[in-house]
């Protein structure tokens, strides 16, 4: 039997003003809702800009608890129209602790869960291991009323393990909040390479695990704010695959715009049937995915 779901990927540019942008956010949210979307998926951080492209201590104010004003907002909005929102925000924990979260609000309003993003990076222009502490809550995922979510955050999206425990977890959809660019002075050949990997490496999350993913990226150039670089431009291409990595939407690096798009959930477990990857994994032989590293050590062969 066929179970779909109507769902809507959010892709945005920073306005310039907090209130400007999440007025912009819960309309874009309407009209989702209004063309039938149930579940509603927003970027990394859409609450302001993407403000780990410098180390500056007081950003560390643009952060807030969960619940919050955010989850209180949005949850209204949610049990209002009766859709489920991820939600990226930075939460703020504790003096000095705070965390790149996903909130999850479900179609009733409460707040069905959050996901702490588990992977940081730390490179030019993303200094987010100055602000954000590593998640705690390990790669659970998220029952909602549209299904279980797997909610993932941006570096997250490189990470094959993670996507594999959300599957083994049970997740039925991927969702992955994400802002991501390009340094504006690589070249079309760099900047071509960079963006490949990253729609592929997300597509074949999709395959090795036989279900769909969701992913919303900002858009857009922000300036760095201690100007020693020329910023980030946000690349856009938003998309959503299904089971087999099929694309089923995908946005272009241009501007804002809202993807709709429907998931047969159902094809999930079809997929599994004749790529039966779950069958076949040898956990048996595994063990060593949790060192670090194993170069120049002869392994023991495994039968």
């Amino acid at each position: 039997m066929s179970r779909t779901l109507s769902a809507a990927i959010i892709q945005q540019a920073w306005s310039g003003d907090a209130a400007s942008m999440f007025a912009a956010t819960q309309a874009a949210i309407r009209a989702a809702a209004a063309q039938g979307a149930r579940l509603v998926l927003l970027q990394e951080l859409h609450r302001g800009p993407y403000f780990c492209q410098v180390q500056d201590p007081q950003l560390h104010d643009l952060a807030e608890p969960i619940p919050g004003p955010s989850t209180t907002a949005l949850g209204a909005l949610a049990a209002e129209l009766g859709v489920v929102i991820v939600a990226s925000l930075f939460e703020a924990r504790g003096p000095g602790i705070s965390a790149n979260t996903a909130a999850v609000l479900d179609a009733d309003g409460r707040l069905a869960g959050i996901y702490r993003k588990m992977h940081i990076p730390q490179d030019p222009g993303f200094e987010e291991k100055f602000y954000f502490t590593p998640g705690d809550l390990g790669f659970q995922p998220i029952d909602t009323a549209v299904g279980r979510l797997g909610v993932l955050v941006c570096w997250d999206q490189w990470y094959p393990e993670a996507a594999r425990l959300m599957a083994l977890a049970g997740a039925e959809i991927l969702c992955y909040p994400t802002a991501i660019g390009w340094n504006p002075d690589d070249d079309a050949d760099e900047k071509a390479r960079q963006l490949e990997a990253w729609v592929t490496v997300q597509r074949g999350h999709a395959v090795a695990n036989g279900l769909s993913v969701l992913v919303a990226n900002r858009v857009g150039h922000e300036a760095d704010p201690s100007a020693r670089s020329p910023g980030i431009a946000f690349w856009g291409n938003s998309f959503a695959c299904g089971p087999q990595g099929e694309f089923l939407a995908r946005a272009d690096q241009q501007g804002e715009t809202t993807l709709m798009v429907t998931l047969d959930l159902s094809r999930n477990a079809e997929v599994r049937r004749i790529w039966p990857f779950f069958r076949d994994r040898r956990i048996d032989a595994y063990g060593d995915l949790l060192q670090r590293w194993q170069g120049g050590r002869l392994l023991k062969r495994t039968p």
